[in-house]
């Protein structure tokens, strides 16, 4: 055992002899760092490296908070997009598998097969399919095999012990990435290196174009799904006949009882290898979203039948544009895409409820099963508030990563533990506001029985004091405030925010939040002018309240990411056309132009922030202002 690991795991010992002696239960989680289930030969070593236990116990679990739902599931099953950062709705997501809220068709818990194809982070431009820039990787090296480790790890824990998981790479990092994977899901697991040939124009000029992606496939345990993927034979070859060795060694042709030559049989279909030649979306293709690095939806057809079967759960981490989930509700398979973008999530959304039956074609239009739209990390503190008693309680053990363990001491009952002290959660609903006062009646009649640590989940409202603690006997009364107030011991990790790109060669940066925030939606002023020929609006001015790692922070156009257009808005359902970046607008001096032939009786606006906020706005599209710089008074939605 050398430094490191006796290091960690004297630390872990320390800290279970603590939980055990509260009357807790030692997570799951460190079984792994505990009993590691294989010795590894070689392991890549880089700076920053966190052990596997420290990623899994200190990641934050947050919430999910339904936004909006389409359909009605009659199976207790509500396919998922989520929008938030990916760790920690992963996190959420090994809960609920650990709940048994998580689960395939057949009862099965956890994800049968993952797709992901993450930044390749290789520091510089990617070009789309008209050679076109599609986005800029901002970080690299460790920092990168770091970011995607901590994926890896959780996206393992919540396979099913028959789930497989594809990593789609480029060639700058597949070589790591291949000695990453081994040491995740160990080298044994390794099924196929899958090489998606494609052809497109390139400007490449000092080397070879580059032709072709990498897709590691492994699998979690010691068998996984698998249907072999076939293709039609184009080249059947009815001219061939059976032949056989005679008694001399001579091959000759078979012949039937009439004495003619006995033809080979053919099949329909012919088995593949590890090479696929998929073509990329074409531009003019009405497969094509417009998102950026969108993958062809053959693609990954022939990746989800072959790891995976009807009624089998698929989980996208990097869902993009959405074509994983897409193709999977095609498929009849459950799905989850989470992304932090709200690009990518509004582009997933218009995509499902416009599903097509054929895969790459528009054909005939079909109803998607249910499925609902989740913040995570990014919540609508009203809505919150409406939440009933026992709906908001689960949720504000979650936000401060309590686990749910209800018990009584002396009569009083609490709601749950963290890391092995008693958690509160204070019925504000009926028991008004928490005062000194309060303290000390709980302390009279708790105080002899508890540790040194007992926390009062409430409303930052329902508090009468500022401290974030009061301390009685030695006793420390921690006040968790709800929606913003963190004490800096509860969380390892510090609090980031999600971050929109303002320009479109951005939309895929690496991007790591931590920690959860309260939708702050930015105030936005219009100057609206509308002729005959086109609608003019004009951002004069727009203003960002948002609280990271506690501290307020206003901005003007400074804060503005995007804005995205829903031409013909119908239903309550926003379904965008259009988006317009920041930084594009800003040369224009913060205008835009819709000419009116593309618009309905109504046009919204959903005006983004770069934490993620939005603001909606509908502008009536039928009513045409005469004068030339008159000004109109938007509609919020």
């Amino acid at each position: 055992m050398d430094e490191t690991r006796r290091s960690n795991v004297y630390d872990l010992l320390k800290r279970g002899i603590k939980i055990v002696e509260s009357g807790g239960e030692l997570p799951t989680e460190w079984a792994r760092e505990l009993f590691p289930p294989e010795r590894r030969e070689y392991e890549l070593l880089y700076q920053g490296k966190e052990s596997e236990e420290q990623i899994l116990a200190d990641t934050m679990a947050v919430p999910l908070q339904p936004v909006s739902t389409f359909g009605e599931s009659d199976s207790g099953w509500s396919n998922k997009i989520i929008f938030g950062d990916n760790v920690q709705a992963m996190k959420t997501l090994l809960q609920m598998k650990q709940d048994g809220e998580l689960v395939n068709s057949d009862g099965t818990s956890g994800v049968r097969l993952i797709y992901i194809d993450p930044p390749f982070a290789t520091k510089r431009d990617f070009r789309g399919s008209q050679d076109q820039k599609a986005y800029q990787d901002k970080i690299a090296g460790a920092e990168f095999l770091e970011f995607l480790r901590k994926r890896l790890i959780l996206l393992r824990e919540l396979l099913t012990e028959d789930g497989s998981i594809y990593v789609h790479l480029d060639g700058k990092k597949a070589h790591y990435m291949k000695v990453l994977m081994d040491e995740v899901f160990g080298e044994s697991h390794f099924r196929n290196e899958i090489i998606w040939e494609y052809k497109r124009w390139s400007t490449e000029s000092s080397a070879l174009p580059r032709l072709h992606d990498s897709i590691f496939w492994y699998k979690k345990g010691t068998s996984c799904t698998f249907n072999p993927p076939v293709v039609p034979n184009t080249n059947p070859n009815p001219s061939q006949y059976v032949s056989s060795k005679d008694s001399s060694g001579k091959t000759v042709v078979l012949r039937d009882k009439d004495g003619k030559p006995i033809k080979r049989e053919t099949s329909e279909n012919i088995s593949i290898g590890d090479v696929w030649l998929i073509p990329i979306i074409s531009p003019v293709s009405e497969e094509r979203s417009g998102y950026p690095t969108q993958k062809p939806e053959k693609l990954l057809l022939r990746l989800i039948e072959m790891a995976s079967n009807k009624g089998d759960l698929v989980l996208d981490a990097f869902a993009g544009s959405g074509t994983t989930c897409v193709v999977a509700e095609k498929l009849g398979r459950r799905w989850i895409g989470i992304d932090c973008g709200k690009l990518a999530v509004y582009t997933m959304q218009k995509r499902m409820l416009n599903l097509r039956e054929k895969i790459g074609k528009s054909e005939r239009k079909i109803e998607p099963k249910p499925f609902t739209l989740y913040n995570a990390g990014l919540y609508d503190f009203e809505t919150l508030r409406q939440l009933p008693w026992k709906e908001w309680r689960k949720v504000a053990l979650k936000l401060f990563e309590c686990k749910d363990e209800p018990h009584v001491i002396r009569g009083f009952k609490l709601d749950g533990k963290r890391q092995g002290s008693s958690v509160y959660v204070y019925n504000h609903f009926e028991d008004g506001q928490i005062s000194y006062d309060t303290i000390k009646d709980i302390h009279a009649n708790v105080g002899k029985q508890i540790d040194s640590k007992f926390y009062i989940v409430a409303p930052r409202g329902a508090f009468l004091f500022q401290e974030d603690y009061i301390e009685l006997d030695g006793v420390r009364y921690y006040a968790l405030r709800i929606p913003y107030s963190y004490i800096n011991e509860l969380h390892r990790r510090e609090f980031s925010a999600l971050a929109q790109p303002s320009d479109e060669t951005d939309v895929n940066n690496i991007v790591e939040a931590v920690g959860f925030d309260f939708i702050n939606p930015p105030s936005v002023e219009l100057e609206i002018e509308r002729t005959a020929q086109v609608l003019r609006i004009k951002i004069k001015s727009f203003k960002t309240r948002a609280r990271i790692k506690g501290t307020e922070k206003t901005g003007k156009h400074d804060t503005f990411s995007m804005v995205m257009a829903d031409y013909d808005y119908k239903e309550n359902v926003f379904g965008f056309d259009n988006v317009f970046f920041a930084d594009e607008l800003k040369k224009d001096g913060w205008k835009l132009e819709i000419t009116t032939e593309k618009i309905g009786e109504r046009v919204m606006f959903v005006f983004i922030d770069i934490y993620g906020n939005e603001s909606r706005v509908v502008v009536d599209g039928r009513e045409i202002v005469k004068t030339k710089r008159g000004s109109k008074k938007a509609v919020k939605k």
